[in-house]
């Protein structure tokens, strides 16, 4: 039970948060920061294509883009933006990310690409698999953040 469209609809960031929390512990350390955010949008996309109806997904991206409200997307409180500011850390710690950037900058350029190819893909009417556009798509991206 919902009390509206939008507390549904915000239930969306709330099953991904759970699937990041479930995914956390399976990431072996030894994998390097990029490895472990190409692997995490990797399988939450294979998530959404298995479980998430488009029609839902595509509403949540309307709703966030017109709401006045809270935009639960982009909420700093979510496990997703924890998760990512973890791994971003640990990334500039151990050098293995540019160290001109702030954590705060790859973690919004890294959130708006995932979001975009999430929008990108409601757009297309899921017209192709998510997951393997992202596995092909993701590292291309990250490898621009990745210390020379």
């Amino acid at each position: 039970y919902f009390d509206g469209k939008d507390a549904l609809l915000s239930s969306l960031s709330i099953l991904f948060d759970e699937k990041y929390e479930e995914l956390w512990p399976g990431i072996p350390v030894e994998m390097d920061s990029l490895e472990k955010l190409a692997y995490l949008t990797r399988e939450l996309f294979g998530f959404i294509e298995d479980t998430v109806s488009l029609e839902l997904l595509a509403r949540l991206f309307s709703t966030q883009l017109t709401t006045k409200g809270e935009k639960h997307l982009l909420s700093r409180d979510r496990t997703y933006f924890k998760l990512l500011h973890q791994v971003v850390r640990q990334g500039l710690e151990r050098r293995e990310l540019r160290g001109d950037l702030t954590a705060n900058e790859i973690i919004n350029d890294y959130a708006m690409f995932e979001h975009g190819l999430m929008y990108d893909w409601c757009l297309a009417d899921g017209g192709y698999s998510l997951a393997r556009y992202a596995e092909r798509t993701m590292p291309m991206f990250l490898s621009s953040y990745r210390m020379n």
